[in-house]
């Protein structure tokens, strides 16, 4: 740091006093590039325009407020622009050590997609996007182009399943487009190579729809423990695009081998013909069969000592073919009270809600002990009635 620096800041204290000091440290300090120095400073500054000592020696939480919220306040800005200082100079842990508290996911996001990933930071990237949950799909795109669908099918299997719906569905959006498009590549590669044949067709269906010797001597295009799990993982799509894609992709895995055809559980034991009904019913096709087919597993299912998968399968497909009526009925019959569920499908609440059935709700959390379900059902009930008779 050069010596002047010293002369000036002592100038301007002694000209202009304190405050005037401390911004010019500050702006001495941003130039300088040196930001865990610059948070002290703005810390300080902050902290003398409120009346407080310059330097602390009690912890925030034991001043009294009105002051104590506006140091929170001070603090949260100063962190927002110390973080993104060190974000934008490439530092992304130490941004982030800043940017945590202050919870502003969405711009921090932002930033992350203007930094250029390299060998240096791209393991920080990837912990910030996706293990802190800052930008998931962003942390996955990043992920499939550094390490692989491997990697990343990993990775999700690790981590999303602790993230919300949102996040999970966008990342799995995006391993299925991805799958998909290596496919559509690799059959086309297969198709000029053995036939000296230029495919024009751009589905993966139109591909392999009268092309059966592409399957032929147990021949397949994807590393088949790939295609069981971005199928998997596409449950949570209600996207038509992306559930007409996998459903797509279901089909090329029934032509495989069934050497290259795992194992599933209940209700997806026969993994790519019952996941292609449950995405097909969303698209409007085989809706009948899909429900016949998915009742029948909750039915032969023991939820006491196999769990309530099969049943909130068959449960959230009745509520996304927007069934509401029936799915709360569904749900009431197969969840035992107090059953701990996986979350796959919308809760009693949410589907008394979403089918207007408040009354039936309450009753159905009544004959299931379910006090808290059944106030819920009785105060949303009297809500809407309120709500509805204002408009009125």
């Amino acid at each position: 740091m050069p010596y002047a620096i010293y002369d000036q800041v002592a100038a301007a204290l002694s000209t202009d006093g304190a405050e005037a000091a401390l911004t010019q440290l500050a702006d001495h300090l941003r130039s300088a590039a040196r930001y865990h120095e610059l948070c002290d400073a703005l810390l300080m500054r902050a902290r003398l325009r409120l009346g407080l000592p310059i330097i602390m020696t009690q912890p925030l939480d034991d001043l009294r407020d009105p002051v104590r919220t506006q140091m929170e306040n001070a603090c949260i800005e100063i962190y927002r622009e110390v973080g993104t200082l060190l974000l934008r100079a490439g530092r992304v842990r130490e941004g982030w050590m800043y940017l945590r508290p202050v919870g502003e996911r969405p711009e921090v996001a932002k930033e992350l997609a203007q930094l250029t990933p390299n060998a240096e930071n791209v393991d920080a990237l990837l912990e910030l996007a996706i293990h802190e949950g800052v930008a998931p799909r962003w942390g996955f795109e990043l992920l499939l182009r550094e390490r692989g669908m491997c990697n990343s099918i990993t990775m999700y299997d690790g981590v999303m399943s602790q993230r919300p719906l949102r996040d999970r569905r966008a990342v799995a959006g995006l391993l299925v487009q991805h799958l998909y498009q290596e496919l559509v590549r690799n059959i086309r590669g297969d198709i000029q190579r053995r036939k000296g044949e230029t495919a024009n067709e751009e589905s993966l269906a139109a591909l392999i729809r009268d092309r059966a010797w592409l399957f032929d001597e147990m021949n397949y295009h994807v590393d088949a423990s790939h295609l069981a799990a971005v199928v998997r993982f596409a449950l949570t799509l209600v996207d038509p695009a992306e559930l007409r894609l996998a459903a797509e992709l279901t089909d090329y895995g029934q032509r495989l081998h069934d050497q290259y055809k795992y194992a599933g559980h209940p209700p997806f034991e026969d993994v790519y013909p019952s996941h292609g009904l449950f995405f097909r019913a969303q698209l409007g096709e085989q809706v009948d069969e899909a429900l016949v087919y998915f009742q029948a597993q909750a039915d032969a299912t023991d939820p006491t000592t196999e769990g309530t998968e099969a049943s909130e399968v068959y449960v959230a497909l009745l509520a996304r073919l927007e069934r509401f009526d029936a799915a709360l009925e569904a749900a009431a019959k197969y969840w035992p009270p107090g059953s701990r569920l996986t979350g796959f499908a919308p809760s009693l609440l949410e589907l008394g809600h979403l089918a207007h059935k408040n009354d039936r709700l309450a009753t159905i959390c009544r004959d299931r002990e379910d006090l808290v379900g059944y106030v819920a059902g009785l105060l949303n009930g009297a809500t809407a009635e309120c709500r509805m008779s204002k408009s009125e």
